[in-house]
């Protein structure tokens, strides 16, 4: 049994090359439940979404900036192939959920935003934030000015429909990120049908 000064020499060390003993999720890993806001205001759960085969997870720095608008109309057009291989999609960030109602209803996204203004759920998945902020945007005809909580990296998952984390990338090019994710489970589920 270790007694208290090994106990905090390993931390110690630990903490000295970096480890943490609340590592974020790896590629194989079941990702838990986590709880969020979404575009509508209303309380939205993992395990309550988990009906189709895949769910994409997407975090994506802040509403209304260009890469982040390219990203999400992306994945709204690639909804119907998406769908065909029974794919949902979940963007997350640190946006308010009054926010991203807004973005959702100007660029007609078709797929739910969740808001992470503690980073909470960026942290769970591993991804870096930083300090949040605000951005002034002219909506239907109104100046209005946008905060978050914290600013996620972008970055994108896809669990399975057994909450396994089976992608990861973390050098997402906005534009084609829809298209990345689609050509990995189109290849996965042709995989998993010839077994």
């Amino acid at each position: 049994m270790l007694n208290m000064n090994k106990l905090f020499f390993i931390a110690f060390i630990g903490a000295m090359i970096g480890l943490s003993f609340d590592s974020p999720l790896a590629i194989g890993d079941n990702v838990p439940d986590f709880k969020a806001i979404n575009d509508q205001g209303n309380s939205w759960s993992l395990y309550d979404h988990l009906k189709s085969d895949y769910l994409v997870i997407y975090f994506y720095p802040a509403a209304f900036t260009g890469g982040c608008t390219a990203q999400a109309c992306s994945y709204r057009d690639h909804m119907p192939e998406l769908a065909l291989l029974n794919v949902s999609v979940v963007g997350i960030s640190g946006d308010e959920p009054q926010n991203l109602g807004m973005f959702k209803k100007e660029h007609n996204l078709n797929f739910t935003l969740l808001s992470d203004k503690d980073g909470k759920i960026a942290n769970l998945f591993g991804v870096p934030v930083r300090e949040g902020g605000t951005i002034e945007r002219e909506i239907n005809g109104n100046t209005l000015q946008l905060s978050r909580g914290v600013t996620t990296s972008r970055w994108t998952y896809v669990i399975d429909i057994n909450r396994k984390l089976i992608y990861k990338n973390n050098n997402v090019d906005a534009s084609n990120d829809s298209q990345a994710v689609y050509e990995f489970i189109r290849t996965h589920s042709q995989r998993k049908s010839c077994r």
